[in-house]
């Protein structure tokens, strides 16, 4: 190997390290913060995914009426824009939308979990496709796994379809807090660091 390309300094690695974290290096602890309460949640998601659901549920038919109710305000304030009918149909959509989902939850979860399922699916075969397309790689295989496993899941909701309406959406959700929250925890845990040693 030749000699051109010189470690990098410690000053280097820290003002590198700066640039990555940006703003996130500023405030460390409210990174730890936020990534403690993530994991609280997502734990609470993983032992509780049915309650998780249902207020998953509840939580988003409050902001498609919030987000309803305020297209609806600034379609109405809009005057002489051409797209006014069309924002206050979609307005009243939205709040549809979400009384729908507070009145009817489990109609809504078994809707919800045929569109993850779909997405399973999509997301699969696409992955298959791609993997096909780069045969000639020898690390192929993992796109092939990779889809594999989005099928298998597209199956597994579908085969208990629609009792795993009741716990799905909850559970990924819960993981995806989960996920969210140890990076923010590591994040901050970097920044703390690096402004500890600066």
């Amino acid at each position: 190997m030749s000699e051109n390309n010189p470690q990098l300094s410690a000053a280097q690695l820290q003002e590198i390290r700066t640039a990555v974290l940006g703003a996130a290096a500023k405030a460390p602890g409210v990174l730890i913060a936020l990534g403690v309460l993530f994991i609280i949640l997502g734990a609470i998601g993983v032992a509780g995914q049915a309650m998780f659901s249902f207020v998953t549920m509840n939580v988003l038919g409050a902001f498609l009426i919030v987000g309803g109710v305020l297209q609806f305000a600034h379609a109405i304030k809009s005057h002489g824009w051409k797209s006014v009918t069309i924002q206050v149909v979609l307005a009243i959509l939205y709040i549809a939308t979400g009384l729908y989902t507070w009145i009817y939850p489990i109609p809504a979860l078994e809707a919800i979990t045929l569109w993850l399922a779909a997405i399973f699916f999509i997301t699969g075969f696409l992955r298959l496709w791609s993997a096909f397309q780069h045969r000639h790689f020898g690390e192929w295989f993992w796109l092939v796994l990779s889809a594999a496993i989005s099928i298998l899941m597209g199956v597994l909701i579908m085969n208990s379809y629609p009792a795993s309406s009741l716990w799905l959406p909850g559970l990924l959700i819960a993981i995806e807090l989960l996920l969210q929250g140890w990076s923010m925890l590591f994040l901050g845990f970097a920044a703390r660091k690096l402004t500890q040693s600066k």
